[in-house]
């Protein structure tokens, strides 16, 4: 089983999805942000107030990159999947897929958690700009979108099927690939 990369904003879902997701499957569950926090050995907070966003999205480049030959579920940060790199990575090595909710119900979850440096430190507009600004990079880096605002084992289920066809469609496309081998 190839790697599900969970993405979305912050809010969206990611770490509750993703928990049921993996249970529902049968695999292991890793946090991203949590394994980078494990990591460095502080917390998001403190990596983005003493080296800044630029540094942690670096660690989160790197994480890509080593979790790639995980088989499980991994719940990305809600910038992880924004550059095209992380993208690329996320789609050579496992399964992007965007949990779309919208930004009302992210805004309500996200709203002065201390956990969160950007939504923390934003007022609201500012993070809206911020959301409709990733949106269309989520929508880019990822090979399957579900809608996040229905009940979580909705998403789980969205989730399952959705890969199932995209597997379904890989496998197709290799088993093309190797007619056309054996023919010349």
């Amino acid at each position: 089983m190839k790697p599900i990369f969970l993405c979305g904003f912050m809010g969206c879902g990611k770490s509750t999805v993703g928990k049921r997701l993996a249970c529902a499957l049968k695999c292991s569950f890793i946090d991203m942000d949590d394994y980078i926090e494990k990591q460095e050995g502080r917390s998001i907070s403190e990596i983005f107030e003493a080296e800044g966003e630029e540094y942690f999205r670096n660690l989160e480049t790197e994480t890509i990159k080593k979790l790639g030959n995980e088989k499980g579920v991994i719940a990305t940060g809600g910038g992880a999947l924004l550059r095209e790199e992380n993208g690329s990575a996320a789609k050579k090595f496992g399964i992007p897929v965007f949990i779309d909710t919208k930004f009302s119900v992210c805004y309500n979850r996200i709203k002065g958690d201390k956990n969160r440096p950007l939504a923390y430190n934003s007022k609201r507009e500012e993070l809206k700009k911020l959301y409709d600004k990733r949106k269309r990079l989520y929508i880019k880096n990822s090979v399957i979108t579900v809608n996040g605002g229905v009940p979580v084992y909705t998403v789980v289920k969205s989730i399952i099927k959705e890969i199932n066809k995209f597997n379904y469609k890989e496998k197709k496309k290799y088993d093309k690939q190797q007619h056309k081998r054996r023919s010349k």
